[in-house]
């Protein structure tokens, strides 16, 4: 069988699924079969291009077992999709076939009064979830910048780190994805519940080896953060400052770093642009007294700009992250970045990277923890000058001890440690045999051969 005459059964064994909506208009498969990918100028030329020949949208696991039975027997592509507000085109359908929203699975499945873990549909927004969550006195551990439209499946299967990891470092770490119902793409599909050890394998994936339907993840207590501004009038003083301020016994819930040229480029809610670096920081109100008296003793100056309301969308979170990268691109769209975890001391690397690469590099920094570690990652804005310009960049960043995290790259191994993750690709075997899901995107799978 052809691929047209697959997919003309395809769409006819999947008009008698209950609680499954097909879309097949222009409109709409080109609206989605595509993400923030033209963050990367590297990227958009090659996936531009794609787009999935049907959508599909379950309401119901019912309904997802359904149409991944039925993929897996016409043997058609089949890619997941949550809010798509990724930036590496992680749920790009690079073979087309089909779209499937998980939108529609935002059930709130359960939430522990005891210890907190929340078992939720992949589709919900976070921004939801987290309402919920603080209404037993929970918030979510780590979030992205995009947190008010992004899925909790989306920044579990194509995210890394976020608003959170100063304090609960990165997604992958243990303790975070306690388990998943998962459906395999199969002709028999029947979701599986698999423990924290089995999930692991899942986590940050794209999609690739298996079909998330619920998550079972760690919560945090809540905090009402206050949001503090401080301007440092050297990038030395902000460095250190951000050092002090990570050893310090503060609850902390963002540190987010911009050099001063980006000020101007930044909505005003943050503060009014100035001849300083800024730090964005959202602390616990307890320790407001002890970060004013850091930052005197620093030589800075502390703006007290009141606690989140978490209701509107002008927040410090809203500056920080990708969302950086947003604003900056919103009136400036010749600009992309890169996404580094910075050696140690960082000062000297930024400075080699600095006399260089001059106002073609503004940076922006974000304070993470790595296996307990506090340490500085990097999210500079690279003004585009070619792909040649941008890898002889990215060769002077690993040069001077960088760890680069490639923005610019479709597989989930490049745009991480470039390394295959052998767990992967087994799940890939045990939930995908046939390298259906999301295919293109797991190099280690397509190179098992």
């Amino acid at each position: 069988m052809g691929r047209a005459e697959a997919l003309i059964a395809l769409r006819q064994a999947l008009s008698a699924v209950p609680d499954l909506e097909l879309l097949a208009e222009p409109a709409d498969l080109l609206r989605h079969s595509r993400d923030a990918f033209e963050y990367s100028p590297v990227l958009t030329p090659r996936l531009e291009p794609c787009r999935a020949d049907l959508v599909a949208r379950p309401r119901t696991v019912e309904a997802v077992e359904r149409l991944a039975s039925a993929c897996a027997e016409h043997q058609v592509p089949l890619t997941l999709r949550g809010s798509g507000t990724g930036n590496y085109g992680q749920c790009v359908p690079l073979q087309g076939g089909v779209v499937m929203l998980t939108t529609s699975l935002r059930q709130i499945r359960s939430i522990d009064a005891a210890t907190g873990v929340v078992t939720v549909e992949p589709g919900c927004v976070m921004r939801d979830l987290d309402q919920e969550l603080r209404r037993h006195g929970r918030q979510l551990r780590l979030m992205p910048s995009t947190w008010r439209s992004a899925t909790i499946g989306g920044f579990v299967a194509g995210g890394s780190g976020g608003i959170g990891s100063l304090r609960w470092g990165f997604l992958r770490d243990p303790g975070h994805l306690l388990g998943m119902e998962v459906v395999p793409l199969r002709p028999d599909a029947q979701r599986h519940q698999i423990g924290e050890v089995d999930a692991e394998a899942l986590n940050h994936a794209y999609g690739t080896n298996g079909i998330i339907t619920a998550l079972r993840l760690a919560t945090a207590p809540v905090v009402n953060w206050q949001q503090v501004s401080v301007d440092c009038e050297r990038w030395e003083q902000a460095i250190e400052l951000m050092h002090r301020v990570a050893a310090s016994a503060l609850d902390l819930h963002l540190g987010t770093l911009l050099e001063q040229p980006l000020l101007s480029r930044m909505p005003s809610w943050g503060g009014p642009a100035v001849s300083a670096h800024r730090l964005l920081l959202l602390v616990a109100p307890d320790g407001l007294t002890s970060l004013q008296r850091m930052v005197q003793s620093a030589g800075a100056t502390l703006r007290d700009l009141g606690p989140e309301d978490l209701s509107g969308g002008n927040g410090l979170r809203e500056l920080s992250w990708n969302h950086t990268t947003l604003h900056v691109r919103a009136s400036e769209p010749g600009w992309t970045y890169l996404q580094m975890l910075l050696p140690q001391p960082e000062a000297p690397a930024i400075a080699a990277l600095r006399q260089r690469w001059g106002d073609d590099l503004i940076w922006h920094l974000e304070l993470v923890r790595q296996q307990g570690c506090p340490r500085l990652a990097a999210l500079p804005l690279v003004r585009w000058r070619g792909a040649e310009q941008l890898d002889r960049l990215m060769d002077d960043c690993r040069a001077v001890g960088a760890v680069l995290f490639n923005p610019h790259v479709i597989t989930v191994e490049d745009g991480g440690l470039g390394v295959i993750d052998a767990d992967q690709v087994a799940a890939k075997h045990r939930f995908d045999p046939a390298g259906l899901l999301n295919p293109g995107k797991l190099r280690g799978w397509e190179e098992r051969l």
